[in-house]
């Protein structure tokens, strides 16, 4: 049974929304918004595989890579503010980065997948990801894999300590902590890259595809040869995990707060009648840093800085004024600037290659939009 709202005219992601529970869906929930307004808020399915728990309206859960695009909009406002900018070496402004031959990385690098720092040069246990600082060390001690520039390598793990120590070194506060009081706040948004320990009670457990404790986090990367990036799928519902501030990987919300945070993408900069960023600073995450055969999934991306770009490969747009990404397991947020429209499916079921959940939801609202919606 779904809850939630449904503006007429959307009815088709509606559809989309309630076949995938149909199909199996576990618990999940959709958000559209069009011109920063909810459209579409839908929620239903249960917190747990026994599908005792319901899924209610403010439940929380991982978002995986999907956190991505916030951590992004977090270092572009940044730019905006002239803080950093992303077209200077990211030993600017923190120097010790610059060993190992990294003095021509880039912040716009960093944030392209193109760094050549994919992942730890000597595999890391599951404990050692909530050593921040240890973690930032090693990045910045170690070689770039390849030319930094030269094509992308997934920084599936990597972006996130490398962007928030970014972060850390120019505003004094920890990604997770800006991201709070600079945009989840200001606009009243249910999104935490942190989660209090008085919330866990709200979050939704993430089921794996195969239901086992050491099951790989990133199955989709397939391609990687390097385990030093991968994770158990048990710790993910940790509550070491749920506290961490992990800017790639962990943000905790829904559809809903997603959707809510895309808006200053989707809207010129603007939301909430907050100017977040400028129309010129907006324009430089279409800048393409990559388009071709990524090396560590062996997926075709056309990357731009911090998102995903509309393509043949990765055809989730209607236009070439789109931006997006994806969490592992199946979540996705799609932002059309061109037609002022952000859309999020968020979910704890994981599931692998060939999952259309998000897609349905997402083309059912693009569609609708295009209708008049």
């Amino acid at each position: 049974m779904l809850h939630g709202s449904c503006r007429p005219g959307f009815e088709a992601v509606r559809d989309a929304f309630a076949g995938n529970f149909e199909e199996g869906d576990l618990g999940a929930s959709c958000a559209v918004t069009v011109d920063g307004e909810l459209v579409v808020d839908l929620w239903g399915g249960h917190r747990d595989l026994a599908r005792r728990t319901p899924w209610e309206r403010d439940t929380l859960v991982n978002l995986w890579s999907t956190t991505k695009m916030l951590s992004a909009l977090c270092v572009l406002m940044l730019h905006d503010r002239e803080a950093l900018s992303v077209d200077e070496p990211v030993a600017r402004y923190w120097p010790e980065f610059a060993a190992g031959g990294k003095e021509g990385v880039l912040v716009r690098h960093v944030l392209g997948h193109t760094a050549g720092l994919p992942v730890f040069d000597e595999p890391v246990d599951d404990l050692a990801v909530f050593d921040w600082e240890g973690c930032c060390a090693r990045l910045a001690a170690q070689a770039p894999r390849w030319t930094p520039g030269d094509g992308s390598g997934y920084h599936a793990e990597t972006q996130g300590w490398l962007l928030g120590e970014l972060v850390r070194r120019v505003d004094g506060r920890s990604l997770g902590h800006f991201f709070r009081e600079e945009v989840a706040e200001p606009l009243e948004i249910d999104l935490h890259i942190g989660l209090d320990d008085r919330e866990f009670h709200r979050v939704a457990d993430v089921a794996a595809l195969r239901a086992q404790p050491n099951e790989p986090v990133h199955s989709d990367l397939r391609a990687l040869a390097d385990s030093s990036s991968l994770r158990s799928a048990a710790l993910v519902n940790t509550a070491a995990w749920r506290r961490a501030e992990l800017p790639a990987s962990n943000g905790h919300g829904n559809a809903r707060s997603v959707a809510l945070a895309m808006v200053p993408l989707a809207n010129g900069g603007q939301a909430g009648g907050r100017a977040l960023l400028s129309p010129a600073t907006l324009e430089r995450a279409f800048e393409v840093q990559t388009d071709g055969v990524d090396r560590m999934t062996g997926r075709h991306f056309k990357l731009g800085m911090g998102y995903g770009l509309h393509g043949e490969h990765t055809p989730l747009g209607v236009n070439d004024r789109t931006l997006w990404w994806a969490g592992w397991g199946g979540s996705m947020c799609v932002v059309d600037t061109e037609n002022r429209l952000s859309v999020c499916y968020a979910m704890n079921r994981m599931l692998g290659d060939g999952d259309l959940r998000a897609p349905k939801v997402i083309f059912a609202a693009h569609r609708a939009q295009a209708r008049g919606g």
